[in-house]
C-alpha cells in the first residue's frame, strides 16, 4: 500500500456467548488470498468440532478483493455480517473467522446476524485497531544541553521517537508524517536556534493505536 490506512493491532481472539451457543471470533492480518485460505485453515484446524466457520476479508491497495462465506449458516446471516463490521470499521488488509459451536437454541435469521455482528466487533475492540502511517525517518544530532528542550518538544507534540543513541552527543531517530516533514524539521531547527545536525532517512510505515468508538459497534 502507499497510503495510510486501518487495521488490527495484533492478532488475536475474543469468545462471546449467546444462548448457549459461543462464537469466537479470530482476527488476523493478511494482505494476499494464500495468507486468508492459511488463517481460515488454520482456525478449522484448531476447532475441528465446531459446527461453522464463517469469515470474511478485505484485501488490497483499494479493497479490491473482498471475500466473505456463511460455511452452512443461513444465506447472508454470517459471512456478509462480518464483512459489514470489518467495512464499517475502515479495516483494511484484515480477515475475520468467527466459529461458532451451536448451544441448541436456534437464533433465526435477525439474531445470527446480530451474534456474527457482534462477535467481530468485541473480537476487533479485543485485539484493537491501528493506523499504519507513511512516516519519514529524521536522524537528529543535538548536544546533551539542548537535549532535554528537545525531548520536551517532541513529548508536547506526540512525535514518535524511534532510537536514541547517546556518543559525544545524542541522535535522536524521530518518525514523522510525510506531509509534515518540512515544517516539523523548521520548528526543530528554529527551537534550537540551528545547533542541531538533521539526517533525512526512509519512509516507512509506523503504527498509531486509534480508539474505537462504541459507535461502530452492533448493538
Amino acid at each position: 500500500m502507499e497510503t495510510d490506512y486501518l487495521t488490527i493491532q495484533q492478532a488475536g481472539n475474543h469468545e462471546l456467548e449467546i444462548k448457549k451457543s459461543r462464537f469466537i471470533a479470530d482476527l488476523g492480518r493478511v494482505t494476499t488470498e494464500d495468507e486468508a485460505k492459511a488463517f481460515i485453515a488454520a482456525i478449522t484446524a484448531r476447532e475441528p468440532k465446531a459446527n461453522h466457520h464463517c469469515w470474511a476479508y478485505v484485501l488490497g491497495e483499494h479493497d479490491e478483493i473482498q471475500r466473505e462465506s456463511d460455511n452452512g449458516e443461513p444465506s447472508g446471516t454470517a459471512g456478509v455480517p462480518i464483512l459489514t463490521v470489518l467495512q464499517r470499521n475502515q479495516l483494511h488488509n484484515t480477515i475475520a473467522v468467527v466459529t461458532r459451536y451451536f448451544g441448541g437454541i436456534k437464533l433465526g435469521a435477525g439474531g445470527l446476524i446480530r451474534a456474527y455482528s457482534n462477535a467481530t466487533s468485541t473480537g476487533i475492540e479485543a485485539v484493537g485497531v491501528v493506523k499504519r502511517v507513511r512516516q519519514r525517518a529524521l536522524e537528529l544530532t543535538v548536544d546533551y544541553a539542548n537535549y532535554d528542550k528537545l525531548t520536551h518538544y517532541l513529548t508536547e507534540n506526540d512525535i514518535s521517537v524511534l532510537d536514541t543513541a547517546y556518543t559525544t552527543a545524542v541522535v535522536v531517530t524521530i518518525a514523522v508524517d510525510l506531509d509534515a516533514v518540512d515544517d516539523t524539521q523548521q520548528a526543530i531547527v528554529d527551537l534550537l536556534s540551528n545547533q542541531l545536525t538533521v539526517k533525512s532517512g526512509d519512509v516507512d510505515y509506523h503504527e498509531v493505536p486509534v480508539e474505537i468508538h462504541a459507535s461502530t459497534r452492533d448493538e
